[in-house]
């Protein structure tokens, strides 16, 4: 197995564990059996389970806000745009297995002790709200809304996480509608 598919397999596997069990959980033996990639492998490929956790938080952002971003563009109007993003919410806090946001569940397992997966988390949560900050602009609305969406946005992904429901990212896009159009 070359490099590229064993590096694959393994953050595969960590994707899919971390996210269901939570990282303190996971050992590299649960990686191992999980990927099919001997341990001494993991290790050449990833020397600390930390630099795992580290390369699942970047691939894994990269994945949601692709997902994100897919769908939102397909609504034209820019102010529809903004209120997608809750829509979309919606979709993933339904979808099976959904455990809440994998980088505030990282953070509150090892923001504090680990700076990699910290600068991760903070990485993360910054695209996002760049990324809202841009569909604001898009729709002409006053800058400061980004950062209102973003408060509303992450609210109903910690609440969807605790209750295990969708009806956080319905009341956020009301919220968010509220606040939308008083602009």
């Amino acid at each position: 197995m070359d490099s590229a598919t064993a590096r694959a397999r393994a953050l595969d596997a960590a994707e899919e564990l971390f996210y269901r069990r939570g990282v303190h959980r996971v050992g590299m033996d649960d990686i191992r059996t999980a990927s099919g990639v001997s341990l001494k492998r993991l290790y050449q490929l990833f020397p600390a389970k930390e630099q795992l956790v580290e390369a699942y938080l970047e691939r894994r952002d990269a994945h949601w806000r692709g997902r994100l971003a897919a769908y939102v563009v397909r609504h034209e109007d820019p102010r529809e745009r903004v209120l997608a993003v809750f829509d979309w919410l919606r979709g993933w806090f339904a979808e099976e297995g959904f455990r809440g946001c994998a980088w505030i569940n990282a953070h509150g397992e090892l923001g504090a002790t680990s700076e990699a997966v910290a600068r991760q988390v903070r990485a993360h949560k910054a695209a996002f709200r760049a990324y809202l900050a841009g569909l604001v602009a898009e729709a002409g609305l006053p800058p400061e809304l980004a950062g209102q969406l973003f408060l509303l946005a992450e609210g109903a992904m910690v609440t969807a996480g605790v209750t295990g429901g969708t009806e956080p990212a319905d009341e956020a896009r009301e919220a968010a509608r509220t606040l939308v159009g008083a602009r």
